[in-house]
């Protein structure tokens, strides 16, 4: 696929993004004008592209749609909930012809096709509605004129200056049938007769015309279709239009509202309609001769002002329109688009640059040399700043991918025959871009389970006393150097005795078990665990939780629930910021060595002597009056029998629960970068990656929640087996 077509598809797929935002939005509020703007201009600049790259299947499809969305901005269709949906069906039917886009060769199926003939039959016949159908030009009766020449200018009339030349009556043309004419499709409100041009009686041609008129129309119409009734007589008189008064704002919201394309000013005045390509060309024509007598030339909008042809205020509005557009592509040209891969390059470049830089650090600290020593140190530094401006171009929002599910909680919610609102907190939080699209269906899952088993019928949360609209909320905060992704509703919680007696029909719990609610709640993740009494397109087959729980946990992230019966559920995943490089804590056992991510260590703690003693029973520590798990990293991953060399314990966090390591040697900060397993490693507890130390040894990255789990399942009295069996050769 050639680079420019990449460029449109996701150029294109961006807009497409926008342009449901803004239907949505729309779809709440049908008088945003803004809305419906952004709307027409996501269309309008697919379409343009759609050109460029030669998809004329785009290109055809998007132009009726564009007719009909410039067709509601004029008003003359009503903006309500059919029409919404039609268009966002419309933004799915580009987005599956994008699917096409990328190999010039290839053409839409036969299904994709018809579907689009059904949306442009639905947008070609959708009925007109009363907005705007007849407007009220004459709501101001009283309102205050001004002279203009022989005539009138009334503020919510369409004011025509036309002086005839001397030839038209010789040319078969009669004034008066252009009068009539108009008045066919609007009402003359005021004519004065110009005579100015009259000679005196014995200088009259009785074949000459020498009439003029001053013409107040009142009529819903365009300024070039008013041009179009003198046609004929065009070459042969002076034609000045000017729009009513009462219409300057709706000319200078429409100039506003053009597509950012680079235009100048007489095109901007023409595509909002103000002048017609006529009055444009005698603009031009005009200027143009001044250059050429070597006058000092006025400008454009200047020009088209003395003509009487547009307002002096809509000239101004286009030139801020200019400015507008100027700005806007210069701060797109400080802008580069990268191919994802080449960022994934760069960072494997750094993380071995990260690895040489500890190396080198190494062989310094050995040689005792501080000349190299000071060297590496610097260079250090400078690595340090590579890696992190390396990861932040990795590093996007997250309000983008929220964004997303307003369409989502939209369909579904309509589907189900509920009322449900999102709430969206948290969207400035930031993390790596392969994180951010590996969680879009694990999202999705989780969304859609809100919506279908947490937000109940209308009927049952007003008998509850809750407002009949349900609510999901997406909240994203960062805790610990992780990510927390929260999916929340307000509906009627979890039913424990329900799940208890699933698990227990299930033989996941014994009959006398009590388990705690978040124990209980973690089995909603296991396989074909569900609680729904009937199977829906969305639930009730035991598929979903368990994915969510296998996607999570394959970026190295954590799911767990909360919920009050009665209140309402929150799901919480949390997620490394990268998958590439994290500052680390080296920790060794024995001849082994083992790394945790540096933002969830606590302290480090010395353990005494007699401290070893007594906790090696217990396996607790007390941390100030806090009982502390412990977990003995040579037993854990039995490894050979300790030297009599002292204890350490460091402890870790995560998601507001400790526990304690205890290790040989506290080897300090260590710049890590993860090396993943292999498949055959995937299902060991306790350890997420590997890295490289600059010795060139390998050092294991343990899963500190994993751990974290494991130390206060043994606290609560259950048995801890080691999770694998490691040798020191």
């Amino acid at each position: 696929m050639d680079e420019l077509r990449q460029a449109y598809i996701a150029e294109s797929q961006e807009l497409l993004a926008s342009l449901d935002e803004n239907l949505l939005t729309l779809e709440q509020n049908p008088a945003d004008a803004d809305a419906l703007n952004a709307v027409f201009r996501a269309a309008h600049t697919i379409k343009g592209g759609a050109g460029i790259v030669e998809c004329e299947y785009i290109v055809d499809f998007t132009h009726v749609l564009e007719n009909a969305l410039d067709s509601a901005r004029d008003g003359r269709i009503k903006v309500d909930s059919g029409l919404i949906q039609l268009l966002l069906a419309s933004g799915d039917q580009i987005a599956r012809l994008l699917e096409f886009a990328s190999d010039p060769e290839a053409r839409p199926d036969a299904a994709t096709l018809a579907r689009g003939e059904e949306l442009l039959a639905g947008l070609r016949a959708y009925s007109p509605g009363q907005a705007g159908a007849g407007g009220d030009l004459a709501a101001h009766p009283d309102a205050h004129v001004e002279s203009s020449g022989g005539g009138m200018v009334g503020h919510d009339c369409w004011h025509i200056s036309i002086r005839f030349g001397e030839n038209v009556l010789r040319e078969g043309m009669d004034p008066l049938s252009f009068l009539r004419y108009l008045a066919g499709f609007g009402e003359i409100a005021h004519l004065a007769s110009l005579l100015d041009a009259m000679p005196a009686a014995e200088a009259m041609d009785p074949e000459a015309c020498y009439l003029g008129f001053e013409i107040d129309f009142r009529a819903d119409t365009s300024k070039e279709k008013i041009e179009r009734v003198f046609d004929f007589v065009r070459d042969s008189c002076l034609l000045n239009i000017l729009p009513p008064y009462s219409r300057v704002s709706e000319y200078v919201e429409l100039i506003m509202s053009l597509p950012e394309d680079t235009m100048r000013l007489g095109e901007i005045l023409v595509h909002a309609g103000a002048i017609t390509p006529t009055e444009l060309e005698q603009g031009l024509r005009t200027q143009s001769q001044a250059e050429t007598g070597q006058a000092q030339t006025a400008p454009l909008g200047e020009i088209l002002v003395e003509q009487q042809v547009v307002q002096k205020e809509l000239v101004e509005a286009a030139v801020v329109k200019q400015a507008q557009v100027s700005d806007k592509k210069a701060q797109d040209a400080k802008l580069i688009r990268v191919h994802a891969d080449k960022l994934d390059q760069l960072i494997n470049l750094v993380g071995e640059l990260v690895i040489a830089g500890a190396s080198a650090a190494l062989l310094a600290q050995k040689a005792k040399d501080e000349g190299m020593f000071e060297a590496t140190s610097t260079i250090s530094r400078l690595v340090d700043e590579i890696r992190d401006g390396a990861l932040r171009l990795r590093m996007v929002q997250i309000g983008e991918t929220f964004n997303r599910f307003h369409r989502v909680v939209r369909d579904v919610s309509r589907d189900l025959g509920k009322d449900i609102e999102l709430v969206i907190t948290g969207g400035e939080a930031e993390l790596d871009k392969t994180v951010v699209e590996k969680i879009s269906d694990p999202l999705t899952h989780m969304v859609r389970n809100a919506i279908d088993h947490g937000i109940e019928s209308a009927e049952a949360r007003i008998a509850a006393g809750k407002p009949a609209r349900g609510r999901v909320h997406l909240n994203a905060f960062h805790e610990s150097g992780n990510i927390v992704i929260e999916v929340s509703d307000d509906g009627g919680g979890l039913k424990r005795d329900r799940i208890k007696q699933k698990a227990i029909d299930k033989g996941l719990l014994s009959a006398d078990a009590e388990p705690t609610d978040a124990d209980l709640f973690k089995l909603l993740f296991e396989p074909g665990f569900s609680t729904a009494d009937q199977i829906s397109n969305l639930s009730g087959r035991g598929v979903g939780l368990d994915v969510v729980k296998r996607n999570i946990e394959a970026l190295r992230g954590t799911a767990s629930i909360d919920s009050r019966e009665g209140v309402g559920t929150t799901m919480a995943i949390r997620l490394p910021l990268t998958l590439a490089i994290i500052d680390g804590f080296l920790m060794g056992v024995g001849k082994s060595a083992y790394v945790v991510p540096l933002d969830m260590v606590e302290e480090c703690i010395e353990l005494k002597q007699e401290e070893t003693r007594t906790n090696a029973c217990t396996n607790v520590l007390n941390l100030r009056g806090e009982v502390l798990p412990l977990i003995r990293l040579r037993e854990y991953f039995a490894l050979a029998s300790r030297s009599g060399r002292r204890e350490n314990v460091v402890v870790v966090k995560y998601a507001g629960s400790k526990a304690g390591l205890v290790v040989d040697e506290l080897m300090g900060e260590f710049q890590t970068v993860i090396k993943p397993l292999g498949h055959i490693f995937t299902h060991l507890r306790g350890i997420s990656g590997s890295t490289i130390l600059g010795s060139g040894e390998v050092a294991l990255i343990l899963d500190v929640p994993s751990l974290i789990t494991l130390a206060t399942e043994f606290e609560s009295g259950r048995r801890l087996a080691p999770a694998l069996t490691l040798s020191n050769h």
